[in-house]
């Protein structure tokens, strides 16, 4: 694997200027012939799609939601309202393209992105289907988004277990999607700023084979977002590599305030 490339840009928060920092990778596995996954990681707006159906379907539904969020950011107007109208634009896309011949094409999304209330960010995580975002925040990871799938509603009645999740047959299937029909909303998290956060939005092809302790590991072994991404993405290809690999990973550090302005871009 080549060096995944550290991205960064200055912010303000509260008068403080502080430094956000962000790598992304994404890898085809060990096991599939192509990869429907992608990413998109430019300020202010990280996400991960993971396309689903067959043919190129996969991969149609997911470039299309990529490319739809991309536009957003060179708008220069990345809010809810931008996004909403962005997904409802991929759908018809998706829908519109000639090699969209599966029912069942369509893509998840999950990401976070700086929104703006008073001149002051604040973080919003949005999330359709199964791909997450975990915070490490206070040296403890959690999982900010829930999934949209059959076994999360089974866990979620009380019917089967987190553990029991893993290995239920109906653990590949997903209850909402951005496909080629009516759009279903993302569903908002918003979370303040804070120095010493970091973000990973990931594609379950991370998941099924790094545990949250494997991910909480490699956050702590590696401070830069690059080499941490890189660790991870080597340590799901070791484990099995059995799904394509895609992940994005931010922090929120303090600017050092013996260097120049970071880059803005």
């Amino acid at each position: 694997m080549s060096d995944t490339t550290t991205k960064t840009r200055s912010v303000t928060v509260a008068q403080r200027r502080l430094v956000l920092s962000w790598a992304g990778v994404t890898d085809v596995g060990r096991r599939r012939e192509t990869n429907q996954d992608a990413f998109f990681a430019e300020y202010p707006l990280f996400i991960v799609a993971d396309g689903m159906g067959g043919h190129a379907g996969g991969e149609i539904a997911s470039q299309s939601t990529v490319k739809r969020l991309e536009a957003v950011v060179a708008s220069g107007s990345v809010e809810r309202g931008a996004i909403q109208g962005a997904l409802e634009l991929a759908v018809g896309d998706i829908a519109d393209h000639p090699e969209t011949t599966d029912e069942g094409t369509g893509t998840t999304l999950t990401g976070v992105f700086l929104e703006y209330e008073d001149d002051e960010p604040h973080w919003a995580a949005l999330n359709i289907g199964d791909s997450r975002v975990y915070l490490l925040r206070d040296d403890r990871l959690v999982q900010v988004t829930t999934d949209h799938s059959v076994v999360q509603e089974l866990i979620a009645a009380g019917k089967i277990s987190p553990e029991e999740a893993e290995g239920h047959p109906y653990s590949n299937v997903i209850t909402r999607a951005v496909g080629a029909s009516e759009l279903t909303a993302p569903d908002y998290v918003t979370l303040d700023v804070r120095v010493g956060d970091r973000f990973v939005i990931c594609s379950d092809g991370l998941t099924k084979e790094l545990t949250d302790y494997g991910i909480q590991h490699f956050l702590r072994e590696n401070a830069d977002p690059g080499a941490a991404v890189e660790a991870m993405l080597a340590a799901a290809l070791e484990n099995g590599g059995r799904d394509n690999v895609t992940l994005v990973i931010v922090q929120i550090a303090e600017e050092p305030s013996s260097t120049n302005e970071s880059e803005e871009e």
